[in-house]
């Protein structure tokens, strides 16, 4: 079966040298038109006896930005990449790639093929192929370790992250970086090469490699990396394969075929199709379906925010970063100057880390200025309020900013629960009231879920989107709704953890089960880490009884173990040491409460830790999407990546589900009702899926906005 094929090359002549635009807008993806016109104008430019050199560049602001990910696993005409960049590499007449902008993955090794490489100081390149679950496979992990060197190659394609043109120029990617015009340089860098015989192939450099061959010091140092930033990932332990190959493969071209071996083992990995489904979904999630491509956007020039703690200190570090002034108001002096404080240290770690110049930072820090003065908000284009979490604080402080903002400011909330129709109704202006939930610590954190009340305006919810995709996070649409997305489906999670904990678990088996699984952290990790006295002082000051999935944290509680705060809680903990020390001590409280509440414990196998509390998830997760308040299933497995350390080569819970099969999910759900038929009673949306053997991504998109239960009807199970 073919294809169509999808962009195509320019060809152009400056005198003696043949210039190969490619032209496939937006970024210029190595799609199969790509490919074959590449093909043919290197053919073309080496027949012409005219023709002494080439370029090869790219239109618009983009070099080549990758291979093409939608054409995975369909066959067309023309040339496969490998043999079009044996082409380039093979040409009779030298070849510059003038990057004009990014080159990432396949477009950095279309450039690791010409002789020359030259940038304009704006040009960006990398081999982010591992956050895909893949490795570069078209000669990157070969010819990248012989121009930097294997240790730099391999600290690239592991971590993904891209180099900025001069760093490239000093790492030796790039011969030289353009001050004027692209082109013309190219041209004149070309010119000074025509007369040589001989042209340099990055394929014959290999006095880097062989500097490592019989030393294992960098293999090892690239498994420990992996292994600390990329744990459970298959792809980096391929990466490394390949590298050692080019390291002690004597034949490049052995080299090349042991690549293309372990690409295609990444390629058949149901990882990679996870970490796609990821890649895609955080494009999907930046699109709310109801609101019109072409609504117009506000302007954020400038930027308030209320609250100087923690959270607003890392809001404003991310406005600051993205290049908006940020006034921070605190109307305490002392807390002010000691978040200030905060955001200045945070940046000279990055400084010391070697990840700002202090010139950068001095530049940055400079866009956040303290005030204790409300009317100083009078001219920002949004406020972000990051006080506490007090209803009737939020809206007081909505009152003032109501009073003192003009009437375009947007007010945004950071709440991680509050009723945002409740804030918006104290205000004359509830169109432009939303909800902005940042993840602490906020300047770390990728996931922003933007909350859309009843009377949230097409215009602020665009510009809020546009807003969290230009400070770098993944924003993520949710509507008014208890626990918006990620905390409400997180209560599940942790009802089912706290009642394995009843049943017979012990907290060291339900984290070390769910973090082999992939979790980042542990449940009971997670609680001691946030504090276990927070819902216990909430029940107390509010007479409440403590439900049975509570006992034992807030038998706990009574007995002065609280959490990493003072040291002691599901764990131990050793001064100044976050690190969980076994906390034997406390078995005999859980046998007491499980004795009390008539609960016979048992032994707990880990696959069913792991089945009870995911499946919490993926149930809970079929009523949001059902619901509305979650426009497709993708958007929760975003927020569970990105804000709750679930693995991102796993594909979110949502897609978990899929893969398990939702009719299994079903089988294992109806075991499981016999502890608890309640619980476990399937959403309807998800029974509806498995009998018709259909997956979430299946669903009806929900584009209206659906009825929801108000804050004071909704219950939330006591969790």
């Amino acid at each position: 079966m073919t294809n169509e094929l999808k962009g195509k090359v320019n060809y152009s002549v400056n005198g003696n040298i043949a210039i190969l635009e490619v032209d496939n807008p937006p970024v210029n993806p190595l799609s199969s038109g790509v490919r074959a016109g590449l093909a043919e104008f290197i053919e073309k430019a080496n027949s012409d006896d005219s023709i002494k050199g080439i370029i090869l560049t790219g239109a618009g602001r983009s070099f080549i930005a990758g291979a093409d990910i939608s054409e995975f696993g369909k066959s067309f005409d023309g040339p496969d990449l490998n043999s079009t960049l044996r082409d380039i590499e093979f040409s009779n007449k030298p070849v510059i790639a003038a990057i004009n902008g990014t080159a990432l993955g396949g477009g950095l090794e279309t450039a690791l093929v010409c002789n020359y490489r030259m940038g304009t100081n704006k040009a960006i390149v990398g081999l982010p192929e591992v956050n895909l679950g893949l490795l570069p496979g078209a000669g990157g992990t070969q010819r990248l370790p012989r121009l930097v060197g294997p240790s730099q190659a391999l600290k690239m394609m592991l971590s993904g992250a891209p180099l900025s043109a001069e760093k490239a120029l000093t790492s030796g990617i790039l011969d030289a970086i353009s001050g004027n015009s692209l082109i013309e340089d190219a041209i004149e860098f070309l010119q000074d090469k025509i007369e040589l015989s001989e042209h340099p192939k990055v394929r014959d450099k290999n006095e880097k490699v062989l500097e490592a061959r019989g030393s294992e010091n960098v293999l090892t140092e690239a498994k420990a990396l992996a292994a600390k930033t990329r744990r459970g990932q298959f792809a980096p332990g391929q990466i490394i394969a390949c590298v050692e190959a080019a390291i002690n493969e004597d034949d490049f071209d052995a080299g090349l075929k042991k690549e293309s071996e372990y690409f295609l083992e990444c390629l058949m990995n149901p990882q990679r199709e996870a970490m796609i489904h990821i890649f895609f979904g955080e494009r999907a999630a930046s699109k709310i379906s109801d609101i019109p491509k072409d609504t117009p956007l506000m302007s954020i020039n400038s930027a308030g925010i209320v609250g100087s703690g923690t959270m607003g200190g890392g809001i404003a570090m991310n406005l600051a970063n993205a290049g908006i002034p940020v006034l921070v108001l605190d109307q305490d002096e002392k807390n002010l100057e000691r978040g200030m404080g905060v955001i200045e240290k945070n940046y000279q770690m990055m400084v010391d880390r070697g990840r700002m110049s202090q010139e950068q930072k001095e530049k940055v820090f400079g866009l956040i200025t303290p005030t204790l003065s409300y009317e100083d908000l009078a001219k920002v284009d949004i406020v972000v309020e990051a006080v506490y979490e007090n209803l009737e604080l939020k809206q007081e402080i909505f009152k003032t900013l109501d009073s003192v903002t003009n009437n375009n400011t947007i007010l945004a909330s950071n709440t991680s629960g509050l009723d945002i129709d409740a804030l918006a109704s104290v205000t004359n202006r509830p169109g432009k009231v939303v909800g902005t939930h940042f993840f602490s610590p906020a300047n770390v954190m990728r996931l922003l879920e933007v909350v859309r009340g009843k009377d949230s305006s097409d215009e602020t919810m665009a510009t809020v989107m546009s807003l969290g995709k230009k400070i770098g996070k993944a924003a993520v649409v949710s509507l008014n709704a208890p626990g918006f997305i990620g905390n409400r489906m997180l209560a599940g999670y942790t009802y089912q953890a706290n009642m394995l904990l009843l049943e017979g678990a012990l907290p060291s088996q339900v984290d070390n089960a769910l973090e082999s699984f992939g979790m980042s952290m542990g449940p009971f990790r997670m609680m001691d880490l946030v504090g276990l006295d927070l819902g216990w002082r909430a029940r107390k000051l509010a007479n409440l009884e403590t439900p049975l999935v509570n006992k034992i944290s807030a038998e706990l509680c009574e007995r002065d173990r609280f959490g990493q705060k003072n040291s002691k809680g599901f764990y131990n903990y050793s001064e100044g040491s976050r690190a969980p020390n076994p906390a034997p001590e406390n078995e005999e409280i859980y046998k007491e409460v499980s004795e009390k509440n008539n609960i016979q414990r048992r032994e707990i196998s880990d696959q069913e830790i792991i089945d009870r509390c995911i499946l919490g998830l993926v149930n809970e997760g079929a009523k949001i999407l059902e619901e509305g308040v979650a426009q497709r299933s993708g958007d929760m497995d975003i927020v569970y990546i990105n804000g709750y350390g679930f693995p991102i080569w796993r594909g979110g819970p949502m897609f978990y589900a899929n893969q398990l099969g939702l009719e299994e999910v079903i089988k294992k759900m109806n075991v499981f009702s016999e502890l608890d038929k309640e619980f476990w009673k399937p959403a309807p949306l998800l029974q509806k899926l498995a009998d018709q053997s259909a997956t979430f991504g299946e669903a009806p998109a929900v584009n209206e906005r659906a009825e929801l239960l108000s804050f004071e009807q909704a219950n939330m199970g006591g969790v």
